[in-house]
């Protein structure tokens, strides 16, 4: 008998322990059904938002889920951080409908990992490959314009691009521990220059008064989330392009029911909260999200968002450190430029094959870029 596949108006449709068991303990933290839930329960995640949930279940006779994707009709592309405003420019002049589109993605997070889920008793090959053409099924039947499947994970790749969907290639900066026993030995790894400046910032963020600080887990004070929720604010209200996707409900949210995969830095002037940033952690790696400031100090930024988030991996012996999008600056910092995947499925044969062109180049670029900062990098040769 073929598996039942549905399309669901919400995760609180689907039971915890049943999607849980497909994330599992070395699963992203960005796909557990407290954080997708925190989301929709906010109003954070919604229709009216442009986001409304469709995610994709599938289950075997009996009833048992098998496999999920959190997916997403989309009546715009902001929060996706993998750009295709001009494609959605392209499709109109061609006359061509681009919205709604449907996205299987972490909303509003460009962290990588797995986006099509699939039950640890069952063999992942052949369910990536039945979610794949599911997902070109969804489209057609609904005559959407295209399914695009945001920062995937390895292996899910090469069964995307069987079913027809198009590779594209961007660029993160990503800190690895080379087993460091100290911060110390990660600035001893940095050449000299490198090393020289982390010295001078950090130093000037002293000599500024500032102290740093880290809190984790269930050791986040209750009395934090508040302010947290505001220096989240204070940088979208600082910057031009700026969009608040979050809410103090959902900062209320995580304190009640995620704090295990928080880790709050937070910067202090005696009592005075200066700067803080919201960090996830889980199965080893750290993963910046969002930072703010009350106070404008020079090199506080590099201070709390990348060189305290470092010593807190070596200090807890975690694997790698993803600060988020974006930013060369964090390759000078011992930050390595890494590749992101995300796949994209166009049935319009001819918008495609433009899609396609310009996809080739890009990639081609994207490697050029990478391979261009591995020469340069901010870090020794390892032995």
């Amino acid at each position: 008998m073929r598996p039942e596949i549905a399309l669901l108006r919400g995760i609180a449709d689907i039971d915890r322990a049943e999607w849980d068991a497909l994330v599992g303990e070395q699963g992203s933290p960005f796909l557990e059904w407290d954080w997708l839930e925190a989301l929709e329960r906010s109003g954070c995640v919604a229709a009216k938002h442009g986001w409304a949930p469709h995610h994709l279940t599938v289950r075997e006779e009996g009833g048992r889920l098998i496999a999920a994707a959190p997916m997403y009709l989309k009546g715009h592309s902001q929060g996706e951080f993998v750009f295709d405003h001009t494609w959605a420019e392209a499709a109109e002049r061609a006359g061509m409908r681009y919205y709604p589109k449907l996205l299987v993605a972490v909303p509003l997070t460009p962290a990588t990992g797995r986006r099509i889920l699939t039950h640890p008793g069952q063999a992942r090959g052949p369910l990536l490959e039945l979610v794949a053409h599911a997902l070109r099924d969804v489209c057609a039947a609904n005559d959407i314009s295209s399914v695009h499947v945001n920062f995937c994970a390895d292996d899910e790749i090469a069964p995307l691009r069987a079913a027809g969907f198009l590779d594209r290639r961007g660029v993160q900066y990503h800190w690895r521990n080379r087993a460091y026993r100290s911060f110390d030995d990660y600035l001893a790894a940095m050449r000299s220059k490198r090393r020289t400046q982390v010295r001078r910032e950090l130093r000037a963020v002293a000599e500024a008064g500032l102290t740093i600080a880290v809190h984790e887990g269930d050791a986040i004070p209750d009395q934090l989330f508040q302010p947290m929720f505001r220096i989240y604010l204070s940088t979208i209200e600082k910057l031009y392009w700026g969009r608040q996707y979050l809410n103090a409900r959902f900062f209320d949210e995580l304190r009640r029911r995620w704090k295990r995969n928080l880790c709050f830095v937070v910067a202090r002037d005696g009592d005075e909260l200066v700067a803080g940033a919201v960090n996830v952690q889980k199965a080893g790696v750290l993963y910046g999200r969002y930072w703010g400031c009350f106070r404008e100090v020079r090199y506080l930024h590099f201070a709390v968002c990348y060189y305290a988030g470092i010593e807190h991996c070596i200090a807890r012996g975690l694997e790698r450190f993803e600060p988020g999008a974006g930013g060369e600056y964090k390759h000078w910092r011992g930050f390595e430029a890494t590749a992101t995947h995300s796949l994209h499925y166009l049935p319009h044969p001819g918008f495609a094959r433009a899609v396609a062109d310009y996809l080739d180049r890009e990639r081609a670029h994207i490697d050029a870029i990478i391979a261009g900062l591995h020469e340069r990098s901010a870090l020794k040769e390892e032995p």
